[in-house]
């Protein structure tokens, strides 16, 4: 590199031109290896300026109102801002540092504020608002339409109907909202960071298999320390419970995971929780609803918070019965070795491992060994195959942002490109925890044929050096759950960016990640997949039987956890009086009350406790719906159906409906009305209790 292109270079990385390059990298993907921190903030303050620009040119047309100077104007606006922010938001998520947290407690508020200026614009809303009234007697394509009536209802949720004070007020709500997302995910992040379960000699080992170990070592070099090391990663902390014999570390690091943001000091959660519940409610009231909860559902598939509540309460019953009598199964066995104690919470996944040795005569080290993580991205792979006419080809050209990240170029049936597919699927501490599905450039036709570029972040835990990853069969299932969700980001065939992928109702968008986790576990894919990583034999014919079989056990257990969850979210954003907003301010005593109420198991914690609920309390994702697994999951069991009932489970006719309705369509239709065009009609709640094995009278074991 010349002087020249050098100081060029270090400009770029203080002034953050990077982002209004032409990129010429492979599939103009982000060059990734130039992009520091630095750039941030100077290209977040342009490509605001012009968005700004851009929505005043439209809002201030004197031209009358039309679809392309209105719609497709603000459709092709604020490029530049995707372009800083679906960079910013991958590595804040993904691999963030101290510079990248500080920028986004600066920019959150920020953007908050921005995005509120333009959907409460009234000059612009009455544009909208003109074509909404007149879209029937004007010649525009159904996705046309569909388009308006969402920024209709976009800009009329938003409280661009409301009056001057009112919408200032809906200002400072949203602004604090932000930086309180903000502010709780990083306190969340922080409480996992600064946590380790630090073990030394064989004793503190007792029960861990082989696998575990090596992972846990690894962890340890990592960190330059001795011994061996587990994290707060939930892909470390699950099988540790499941696996370690020595109770009083069970319960070490249990205790570690639950009480993430609920610890005291800086890193507390419980104020902010307390005070976004106070401001979404009184946001929903200056929007004219009861309560949070009734405001976000009105423009979900379940419409009502009654609705959520009657799926909720339909499957809690014979989950907790069975939840129950596993409970006392497991209790007994506890006193079969002699032990004079009460099952808790953190001895429930380490005595439901030996009593699924007991029932379904194998374990979780048997089963693993099989698991392989290149081998199960193969099955994924193959499944979309079959299905859609896809194919994988690893890219080793294209800029990453973390050397682990692995890329494929994925085409159609007709050796077309569709779009890229980037894989990041280990735990790192500058990874937050979980696993989800993202986006660098969303699809869309309107500027060009613009494919996606489609990303799946997991935190498996690694193995050390050339080592294959093995998974759990939970761990492979979000596998395929998060590559559900990437499918539908690559598969997408639309016009308009606003309705492309995911870009659904909540309470929809699970459909097709939790569709893709049945093929998972079925015995043809298993069966060609499930290899041995060291002999490359496959699983045998019994085991894979067992397997099978078993697919439902513990599922009272992983039922009532998810439940519970869901319950005290709409329970907290169906709050309305003062006074019992006052009153859930004590965050802990809430939950308390509230799962002592439904009679929750105590033996059972929720899936995510409120302190580190990011689902609903990290910008509120899915506040007042976490209900949607369950709602979406009623849909996907119904709809795996379809394809049991024709006898093929890749039955050609299906897919091609399944792609054509579903996965290519983005929201370019109502859910409701998109569901009943792939399978003729709305679903019950029946498939999903056979699906979970609740169907049947529980019995005592």
């Amino acid at each position: 590199m010349s002087q020249a292109q050098s100081l060029n270079t270090q400009a770029a990385s203080v002034n953050g031109d990077l982002f209004f390059e032409d990129w010429t990298t492979p599939d103009a993907v982000p060059p990734f290896d130039r992009v520091v921190p630095e750039q941030f903030r100077p290209a977040y303050a342009r490509a605001l300026a012009e968005h700004e620009a851009e929505i005043a040119a439209i809002a201030a047309n004197p031209e009358p109102p039309t679809f392309d100077n209105t719609i497709a104007a603000m459709e092709r606006s604020g490029r530049a801002l995707d372009r800083v922010g679906n960079v910013f938001h991958l590595l804040a998520g993904a691999h963030t540092n101290d510079a990248l947290l500080e920028i986004e407690r600066e920019i959150s508020p920020k953007l908050a504020r921005h995005w509120n200026t333009i959907n409460t614009n009234a000059v612009l809303f009455a544009r909208i608002d003109t074509l909404m009234r007149d879209a029937a007697k004007l010649p525009l394509t159904t996705e046309q339409k569909r388009v308006i009536e969402r920024y209709h209802t976009g800009f009329r949720r938003a409280g661009a109907a409301l009056d001057a004070p009112a919408k200032k007020r809906l200002t400072e709500i949203i602004e604090r909202l932000a930086a309180l997302g903000t502010a709780f995910s990083q306190n969340v992040l922080a409480d996992e960071q600064s946590f380790t379960l630090h073990l030394k000699d064989e004793a503190e080992l007792a029960g861990l298999p082989g696998f575990m170990r090596e992972a846990m070592q690894a962890e340890a070099r990592e960190r330059g320390l001795d011994g061996y090391v587990a994290t707060l990663s939930r892909s470390s902390v699950e099988p540790f419970l499941q696996f370690s014999s020595r109770r009083d570390l069970r319960e070490k690091i249990y205790r570690g995971f639950i009480m993430r943001g609920d610890n005291g000091g800086p890193t507390d959660n419980k104020a902010n929780i307390a005070e976004m519940v106070r401001l979404r409610a009184e946001r929903a009231k200056l929007l004219g609803f009861e309560d949070f909860a009734h405001y976000r559902l009105d423009d979900a598939m379940a419409k009502t918070p009654a609705a959520a509540r009657h799926l909720l309460e339909t499957v809690w019953a014979p989950a907790r019965a069975r939840a129950l009598a596993d409970r006392d199964a497991m209790q007994q066995l506890i006193a079969e070795e002699g032990g004079n104690f009460k099952l808790e919470a953190w001895d429930w996944r380490y005595y439901a491992e030996k009593f699924r040795q007991r029932t379904c005569e194998f374990d979780e080290t048997s089963i693993k060994p099989y698991l392989n993580l290149d081998s199960l991205i193969e099955a994924m792979f193959y499944t979309a195959q079959r299905l859609f006419g896809l194919s994988f080809t690893q890219r080793n050209d294209v800029p990453v942002w973390h050397p682990d990240v692995r890329v494929w170029e994925v085409k159609d049936k007709d050796g077309n490109e569709i779009g890229l597919f980037f894989g990041d699927y280990f735990a790192r501490s500058s990874k937050r925890s979980g696993a989800w599905m993202t986006s660098i450039r969303d699809q869309e036709k309107l500027s060009g044929d613009i494919r996606p570029l489609i990303v799946n972040v997991c935190n498996f835990t690694k193995a050390p050096g050339s080592e294959p990853t093995l998974l759990s069969f939970e761990d492979a299932r979000t596998l395929f759950h998060e590559f559900g969700h990437a499918l539908h980001g690559l598969l997408s065939s639309v016009t308009y960016p606003s309705i492309a992928g995911t870009s659904v109702a909540t309470d929809f968008v699970e459909l097709p990640s939790q569709l893709y986790e049945h093929w998972l576990e079925q015995p043809q894919v298993l069966r060609r997949f499930a290899r041995h990583y060291q002999t490359g034999e496959p699983m045998p014919e019994e085991l894979l039987q067992r397997l099978v079989a078993a697919r439902n056990f513990n599922k009272g257990f992983g039922t009532v956890e998810y439940i519970s969850s869901a319950i005290v979210d709409l329970d907290f954003h169906s709050l309305s009086s003062e006074r019992d907003i006052a009153a859930a301010a004590d965050v802990d005593g809430f939950e308390r009350e509230d799962l002592a109420r439904i009679a929750n198991p105590q033996e059972i914690a929720m899936r995510h406790r409120p302190p580190h609920f990011a689902h609903i309390f990290s910008g509120g994702g899915y506040a007042a719906a976490y209900y949607s697994y369950m709602w979406s999951e009623v849909l996907d069991a119904d709809a795996f159906a379809a394809f049991e009932e024709t006898g093929d489970i890749f039955d050609p006719a299906t897919a091609k409906r399944l792609h054509d309705t579903i996965y290519s369509a983005g929201g370019s239709q109502d859910p409701a009305d998109a569901y009943k065009a792939f399978r003729g009609r709305l679903p019950s709640a029946d498939a999903l209790l056979k699906k979970r094995g609740f169907a049947e009278p529980v019995t005592s074991h």
